[in-house]
């Protein structure tokens, strides 16, 4: 049985969802970001028991379709942005549409009726996120990071970094509270 749960932006979102599964003693065949397949199928008394424990969590389970399927795009996104190998010609068009074998217009259109932001937007925030993490981990430097976020140039990740947040790279790390946001809550 698969089970399709919204807020799982990590690892450690991973383990946590195992561990209700495994509580609730059901025995899982794979558990991956926004997703769980079980072995057998769930009672609905136990169902109602783990979505609760989700809930509890900040997980929630996702019932139609198209929840499902913004679900694995933001995962799609997270993921993407996390392994910090975005080339300058990066599409986000084409990331999607060959992961997930749709038409990226009605990916788009599904994405920005259900979240009110476009898929564009939610992009450049993820990535704006990655970068006040980087900044403030202090292991890039600004070049670095550009080139690792598909940035053409230092120029353009600092426009749109003010942009986003009202700030430069630079004002953003002397500040005491950083305003970084969970990824979950974009």
């Amino acid at each position: 049985m698969k089970i399709f749960i919204k807020n799982m932006v990590c690892n450690r979102c991973i383990a946590a969802v195992e561990t209700i599964f495994n509580n609730a003693d059901i025995k899982t065949s794979s558990v991956i970001l926004g997703e769980v397949e079980t072995e057998s199928e769930v009672s609905p008394t136990i169902m109602q028991s783990i979505e609760e424990t989700l809930l509890a969590t900040g997980f929630e389970r996702i019932m139609d379709s198209s929840h499902q399927l913004i679900e694995k795009i933001k995962n799609l996104v997270i993921v993407k942005i996390s392994e910090l190998d975005i080339d300058e010609d990066f599409l986000l068009s084409e990331f999607l549409s060959s992961r997930l074998h749709k038409d990226y217009s009605s990916l788009s259109k599904t994405f920005s009726q259900n979240e009110n932001i476009t898929l564009e937007q939610f992009f450049i925030l993820q990535k704006i996120e990655k970068v006040k993490e980087l900044l403030l981990y202090n292991e890039f430097n600004l070049t670095e990071i550009a080139g690792k976020l598909g940035y053409k140039s230092v120029q353009h990740l600092s426009t749109q970094f003010r942009n986003v947040t009202g700030f430069t790279p630079t004002e953003f790390k002397k500040l005491k509270d950083h305003h970084r946001k969970p990824l979950d809550g974009l």
